[in-house]
C-alpha cells in the first residue's frame, strides 16, 4: 500500500467538498440564515486540510488497485463525515451519529431519513441534505476526475472501484474525457428537469432539491409528505425523470453521439428494465384499484411508486405500507432488482439479475443435454466466464452481508421482523423507505445506535458495490509495498 498516494486522493476529494459546502452557505444566504455558517465553517476547514493532505505530490504515483479501493472507500468516509459536521453545528441535527446516518444516506443516494420533521430543517440544510444526493449519484470520484486537473494511468482504476455494475467500461478511451461526458450528460438532464418542473409550477426550492433528489435517485424531499404535495402534473414529471435516470447511462451516450442511435435502443438491460416497470406498474394498479377514485389515479400513483423503488429513490405520493400483500410485494422485489448498470440507481442492478437468470437455463440446459455447449450472451455479446463467475459470486457475498445485517438488528430486539428485514433491504439497495417501522409515512430515528451503524454501512457497502468497503477489512490491503 502507497499511503502518500491514498492521503493525495482523499486530500484532493477534500478539495472538492470545500467547494460544495459553498453553495449550501450560499442557499442560507439568500434565505438570510445564521445556519448557514456552518457550512461555510466547514467549506474552510476541508479547504485547510486540503490543501495540507496535496501540498506534498507523491515522487512515485505507482496506482495498483488496492490504493484505487482504498481510496475510493475512505474519501466516501470522509466526505460524509466532514458533511455531516455542519448539521452538527448548526443544531439541526444534534446527534452526530444521526447526523452521520443523514449524509451517508444522502451521499449514497439511499434516502432513509432519522428526521420526525424535515421541514423544521434549515433551507441551507434542506439544500445539501438533497444536493448530497446529486454529488453522490453519479459518483465522487467520477465528479472528482470530471473537473480536477489529473493525469495518469491510475484514473481509470479509481473509477473501476467505483461504478456500478458488473463490468466496468470507458465510454472514450480516456477516463477523464468519459467523466467529463457523464458530467454533461447527466447535469443535461438534470437542468432539464428543474425547467419543466419550474414550468408545471412548482417552487424554485422544491425543484432544486426534488431535481437533486431524482437526478441522483436519492428521495430525500423538503417536506414531510416527500411527494404527495405536489401536483399529479408535478408528479408525473418526477416519475419519468426518475424512470430517466435509472436507465444505463450508456444509452445516452449513443443517442448523444447520434450514429449509434440504433445501440441505445438494442441494449437488452434497458429493454428488461423497462417491461419490469410496465408490468409492475400495471398489476399495482389493478391490485390498488379500490383505494383511489379512478382508474387513471390508481395508475398514477402505481406507477409512480414502482419508478420510485425499482431506481431505488424512494420518493412516495402515498403510504404504500397499507396497500395490499400483492402491491407491497411487488415493491419489495423491485427493491432488490435496482435500475440499470451504469446509471445512478441502486440494488443489484438488472444486468445481473439477467445474467443470473441466463445462467440458471444454461444450468438446466446442461443438465438435461449434458453434451451441449452453450454460452450466455447479453446484447449479442458473448459474457466471458470471468463475468458470469463474478456475478454469481457477488450474488453470494450479497446475499451473506444481508444475512450478517438481518442478525445484527434482530439481535438488537427493537423492532419486530419486517421492520428490520425491510430496513436491511432498503439501506443495503439504498431505497430508502422500508416497511412497517420503516414505512414511507415513518422514519428510521427509532433504530438504536447499533443498528444505525450497521445500517450505515450497508449503505456504503450497497452503493460502492460491497467489495471496496470489504477490503478495508482484508489485513493483507493495508501492507507496504
Amino acid at each position: 500500500m502507497h499511503y502518500q498516494i491514498v492521503r493525495y486522493i482523499l486530500g484532493m476529494v477534500m478539495k472538492v467538498e470545500a467547494v460544495l459546502l459553498l453553495l449550501p452557505f450560499l442557499a442560507g444566504l439568500v434565505y438570510r440564515e445564521p445556519q448557514a455558517f456552518s457550512f461555510l465553517i466547514m467549506a474552510i476547514v476541508s479547504a485547510v486540510a486540503a490543501f495540507a493532505m496535496t501540498f506534498k505530490k507523491p515522487a512515485k504515483f505507482v496506482f495498483y488497485p488496492r490504493e484505487a479501493i482504498v481510496s475510493v472507500s475512505l474519501s466516501w468516509i470522509l466526505i460524509s463525515i466532514v458533511g455531516a459536521l455542519p448539521f452538527v453545528i448548526n443544531g439541526d441535527i444534534p446527534s452526530f451519529t444521526n447526523a452521520l446516518f443523514e449524509t451517508i444516506s444522502g451521499f449514497t443516494t439511499t434516502g432513509a431519513s432519522i428526521l420526525e420533521d424535515v421541514e423544521a430543517l434549515s433551507h441551507a440544510s434542506l439544500f445539501w441534505r438533497s444536493f448530497t444526493h446529486w454529488i453522490g449519484g453519479m459518483g465522487v470520484i467520477v465528479f472528482m476526475l470530471a473537473i480536477v486537473p489529473m493525469t495518469g494511468g491510475y484514473n481509470a482504476q479509481l473509477m473501476r472501484a467505483e461504478s456500478p455494475g458488473p463490468t466496468f467500461g470507458k465510454l472514450v478511451p480516456k477516463v477523464k474525457e468519459s467523466a467529463k461526458i457523464l458530467y454533461l450528460i447527466y447535469f443535461g438532464m438534470t437542468l432539464v428537469q428543474i425547467v419543466l418542473l419550474l414550468i408545471a409550477k412548482m417552487p424554485l426550492f422544491d425543484a432544486l432539491c426534488m431535481t437533486f433528489g431524482s437526478a441522483g435517485t436519492g428521495g430525500f424531499g423538503v417536506r414531510n409528505t416527500s411527494a404527495a404535495d405536489y401536483t399529479m402534473l408535478q408528479q408525473a414529471i418526477l416519475t419519468i425523470f426518475m424512470i430517466l435516470f435509472g436507465v444505463n447511462f450508456n444509452a445516452y451516450y449513443y443517442l448523444y453521439l447520434g450514429k449509434d442511435k440504433k445501440q441505445a435502443f438494442e441494449m437488452e438491460e434497458v429493454r428488461w428494465y423497462l417491461i419490469i416497470i410496465a408490468i409492475s406498474t400495471m398489476l399495482i394498479a389493478v391490485n390498488v384499484r379500490s383505494y383511489f377514485s379512478s382508474a387513471f389515479e390508481a395508475f398514477h400513483h402505481a406507477f409512480f411508486q414502482v419508478g420510485s423503488i425499482i431506481t431505488t429513490t424512494g420518493y412516495s405520493t402515498v403510504d404504500f405500507d397499507v396497500w395490499p400483500t400483492l402491491s407491497k410485494g411487488i415493491l419489495v422485489l423491485l427493491m432488490f432488482i435496482g435500475a440499470c448498470a451504469g446509471s445512478t440507481g441502486g440494488g443489484l442492478k438488472v444486468s445481473r439479475v439477467i445474467i443470473l437468470w441466463k445462467s440458471v437455463r444454461q444450468q438446466v440446459s446442461q443438465y438435461l443435454h449434458p453434451k451441449s455447449v452453450s454460452v450466455i450472451k447479453v446484447d449479442s455479446h458473448t459474457q466471458e466466464k470471468s463475468v458470469v463467475t463474478g456475478v454469481l459470486v457477488y450474488f453470494a457475498l450479497y446475499a451473506f452481508l444481508f444475512v450478517g445485517s438481518m442478525f445484527v438488528l434482530m439481535l438488537d430486539g427493537r423492532q419486530d421482523l419486517l421492520t428490520d428485514f425491510t430496513a436491511v433491504t432498503a439501506t443495503f439497495n439504498n431505497i430508502g423507505p422500508g416497511l412497517a417501522g420503516v414505512g414511507p409515512a415513518k422514519n428510521f430515528n427509532a433504530l438504536s445506535v447499533l443498528s444505525k451503524y450497521t445500517l450505515m454501512f450497508d449503505m456504503l457497502a450497497g452503493r460502492l458495490e460491497l467489495y471496496p468497503m470489504l477490503m478495508l477489512f482484508v489485513p493483507s490491503v493495508w501492507k507496504k509495498h
